[in-house]
């Protein structure tokens, strides 16, 4: 027998061997995880039970004794209905604030990046000055220097009759909806797949041809076309409105209360001052060559942006920034220090009108982690979407 035959003939005993211990490690990590929960839980239990206060979850079905304001909210709503209004107030930070940050924060990072020696500094003024400040501060600064001097609820600024602005609440022009608006909307989300499969389709065009797609002129052609279309045969269930003042109430027009937009304003500067130094990072990744390549062929400076930089530096940016949208959504919690009744300032409230604690935030957790799990999700997708595909 050879040196590589020889072999003792007897097997490691289970203690030593690795996959034995490896198997039994992470079972005993499951056991005093749950064991942990189990002793928490049941405390938490008893003490319920001990202090009178109600183990389940049946108090989301009482009157609440609360108010949100620029809501038609009532305090005789159930608290599950409170809770609600909180998440819409949380979803509308975030639906609103992702895209401006990603805006913003890709504008400053190519800034930071400029030849303009005056461009570059002032971009690196912000970024630096910017993220090293607390958010907490930057949301009291905005409502407090911004928001507050405004003219008072009585006495409203009206610049062109096209808005009504107040301390209070800001409203501009919008639109409003008939019953029909549901239909359409379902039109527009076809439309918005037809175009889809048209780009989808130039591009392989091309691809046969040669010739230029042009699939964003056709997908959006396809687009305005079938919404035009279902407008018309819907019965025109939109229409432009302008806000209009009586007394102290405002009809009409589309805005919120100064809150919302201090939160908003702040946080989209702060979280675009750290995706901003993603994008500058991740456009300094791209190799040398991909611009020296671009210059060869006389791209200005913006179609070397457009079509060579950023499509290959939003490759390594986006993982990063799916961290900063994460912490976007959850520091709209911090909305609850000037009064903006998102998810976490009616948690708070209906703690303090006696519901139960510990149920209340249990709630308020899960809300957060569906929101950020559902951010992570989508913008995993896209990531995957955005990923070169190598054959080995």
């Amino acid at each position: 027998m050879t040196g590589t035959e020889i072999s003792t003939g007897t097997r490691s005993p289970l203690w030593r061997n690795v996959r034995v211990i490896r198997v039994a490690l992470q079972v005993m990590a499951v056991v005093v995880v749950f064991g942990a929960i189990w002793i928490l839980g049941t405390n938490l239990r008893d003490e319920l039970i001990a202090k009178n206060l109600p183990t389940g979850f049946d108090f989301l079905n009482q009157p609440t004794g609360v108010t949100i304001a620029d809501s038609s909210f009532k305090p005789s709503s159930p608290v599950w209905a409170a809770l609600i209004a909180g998440m819409k107030n949380t979803f509308a930070l975030t639906i609103v604030g992702i895209p401006l940050v990603t805006i913003l924060g890709t504008l400053i990072g190519v800034a930071r990046l400029s030849t303009n020696w005056l461009v570059a500094k002032a971009a690196a003024v912000y970024v630096e000055t910017i993220r090293n400040i607390p958010p907490l501060l930057i949301i009291l600064f905005v409502f407090n220097v911004v928001i507050l001097p405004l003219p008072a609820p009585n006495d409203p600024a009206t610049p062109l009759d096209w808005f009504v602005i107040s301390n209070l609440k800001i409203v501009g022009p919008g639109f409003t909806s008939s019953p029909g608006a549901g239909i359409l909307l379902i039109i527009v989300i076809l439309a918005l797949v037809a175009a889809v499969i048209v780009g989808r389709w130039r591009t392989r065009y091309s691809d046969q041809t040669g010739e230029h797609h042009h699939r964003m002129l056709w997908g959006l052609g396809v687009f305005a076309a079938i919404v035009l279309v279902g407008y018309v045969v819907t019965g025109r269930p939109v229409a432009f409105s302008l806000p209009v003042l009586e007394g102290r109430v405002i009809t009409g027009g589309f805005g919120g209360l100064g809150s919302y937009f201090a939160v908003l304003a702040a946080l989209v500067i702060y979280t675009a001052s750290h995706v901003a130094e993603i994008i500058r990072g991740s456009i300094l990744a791209v190799p040398r060559g991909q611009t020296e390549a671009a210059n060869a062929i006389a791209l200005t400076g913006f179609q070397r942006l457009r079509f060579v930089i950023l499509p290959q530096a939003f490759r390594f940016a986006l993982p990063p920034m799916i961290n900063q949208y994460l912490n976007f959504t959850k520091n709209t919690s911090l909305a609850i220090a000037i009064g903006f009744a998102e998810i976490t300032l009616v948690t708070f409230q209906l703690i303090g009108n006696g519901f139960p604690a510990p149920q209340l935030i249990l709630l308020l957790m899960g809300a957060y982690l569906l929101f950020t799990l559902t951010i992570s999700l989508i913008a995993n997708v896209i990531n995957r979407r955005l990923q070169l595909v190598t054959n080995r």
